[in-house]
């Protein structure tokens, strides 16, 4: 089992899940993180670091949002990886939470 990003994570893309993954498998987009489902180990220390509430084991991901494990999957292995926090964009904390934002979802 892999985790998940999901889109509470669009806009928001706080950067804290990267600091404590141990893989180094967060890969970046210009306003979003996917986690690359051959790198992740499961080891669960990015889904309580999330301020987004935006990481969910593949098992786990609730109904609405299943799209975003094939999603993951695509994206990561387009974008570069990211190894070390960053600061969330500006208006990070006004995106939180906000639902239907994949179509802000940047490629």
């Amino acid at each position: 089992m892999t985790y998940v990003v999901t889109e509470n994570c669009i806009r928001c893309k706080y950067t804290d899940c990267v600091d404590v993954c141990p893989v180094d498998c967060f890969r970046e987009g210009p306003n979003f993180l996917v986690i690359d489902p051959e790198e992740c180990i499961d080891c669960t220390l990015c889904v309580a670091e999330c301020p987004a509430e935006a990481i969910f084991a593949e098992d786990d991901v609730p109904a609405d949002q299943q799209g975003f494990i094939a999603l993951n999957a695509e994206l990561s292995a387009k974008w570069i990886p990211i190894v070390e926090r960053k600061e969330p964009p500006a208006d990070a904390d006004d995106w939180r939470g906000v639902k239907d934002k994949l179509k802000f979802l940047e490629r």
